[in-house]
């Protein structure tokens, strides 16, 4: 892992590399109203509990300042509130996807890049979002019912209902579907964007017939497998970590043969009631000691080199491979520029 952590642009991390970061403490580039609470949006189930606990309850007992949570983070909201002038949230995390269609409507603050230790980061930042995680999405399952050889491993096998029959599960985000169904078709992940829509849905009209459930929340596919209302699922593997610990429930395992791989980027909204306060949030996210606190319990890739050193062996085996070639980096460029429109259509897609 740690030799695919080296110096790169943000193209070429984009294309397979990684490198991390840990930046300096942020601050306000404007006035903000002085307050004591902020506002951030989050994934809802065990992995808002695990930034409750790692993040936001220390960084209230540190500061002072409050954090409420709202879930979920959807792009549609912060649009409203933009349009409308009555803006309620001051933090926005999401997959970089999201964030940076957020970027192009000119929803988020700038960040000042000077308050960034440019030679230790990840991605370099954008002048209005920071990535901070990179997380793995692949396929999920029940291991008491589907031992070595019964389930799917790969993105093809996920589509192969003859050798894998059974109900699915996926996520309803054309960003989380669509690099899935051309890697599935043989498409190498170098060539995977521009997106071919159209083969990509050609492709999903041949397992829709066994998607029993389009996620809209995180939480969602775990609570399908555990219950058994679902055989295979399109989950992350920091959903899945928590269901091996106990308390966790049915117990639950997760590929690492082949993994779509997000950036997770946060945003402080433009107007942010509690701009301040969301400069010192992020900036206490991004700390090392921080990120390794999340990384070690969630099995996620920090976006710090210092924290990537602090984590422990157990969380390093949820980690993917970030080398490996057939991992595929979500390119959030792309989805800036095509995320409304090809979000549409396949929405469309799932209605017909």
């Amino acid at each position: 892992m740690k030799d695919t952590f080296t110096a790169l642009s943000r193209r070429n991390f984009l294309v397979g590399g990684a490198s991390l970061s840990m930046p300096a403490i942020m601050r306000s580039t404007r006035a903000a109203a002085k307050s004591d609470s902020v506002t951030f949006t989050a994934y809802g189930g065990s992995y808002q509990d695990l930034l409750i606990r790692n993040v936001f309850n220390p960084f209230t007992k540190e500061t002072g300042i409050k954090v409420n949570v709202v879930p979920a983070p959807e792009l549609a909201k912060i649009k409203a509130q933009q349009l409308t002038g009555a803006v309620e949230w001051d933090i926005f995390l999401d997959a970089g996807a999201g964030v940076a269609n957020g970027s192009k409507q000119g929803f988020w603050e700038p960040l000042d890049p000077s308050l960034f230790n440019a030679e230790d980061l990840a991605v370099v930042p954008y002048s209005d979002r920071v990535t901070y995680n990179f997380y793995p999405a692949g396929v999920g399952w029940d291991p008491a019912k589907y031992g070595p050889g019964k389930h799917p491993a790969t993105f093809a096998d996920f589509f192969d209902l003859k050798k894998f029959p059974g109900r699915r599960c996926w996520n309803n985000r054309a960003n989380n579907v669509l690099e899935v169904a051309l890697l599935a078709d043989g498409v190498a992940p170098k060539d995977v964007y521009p997106l071919d829509v159209d083969r990509a849905l050609k492709v999903l009209n041949g397992i829709k017939s066994s998607i029993v459930a389009w996620a809209t929340a995180s939480p969602q596919p775990i609570t399908l497998l555990q219950t058994g209302e679902v055989d295979f699922a399109y989950t992350n593997s920091s959903r899945v970590k928590p269901t091996t610990e106990p308390g966790g429930g049915t117990p639950l395992t997760f590929s690492f043969e082949q993994n779509l791989i997000f950036p997770s980027d946060l945003a402080v909204l433009k107007n942010a009631p509690n701009k301040e306060n969301a400069m010192k949030l992020v900036s206490y996210f991004l700390r090392s000691e921080v990120q390794a606190r999340v990384e070690n319990e969630a099995g996620t890739v920090p976006a710090s080199k210092k924290a990537a050193t602090l984590l422990s062996a157990e969380a390093r085996k949820w980690q993917p491979d970030m080398s490996s070639p057939n991992n595929l980096i979500s390119n959030s460029e792309y989805w800036a520029e095509n995320y409304e429109a090809v979000n549409t259509r396949f929405r469309e897609w799932i209605r017909a």
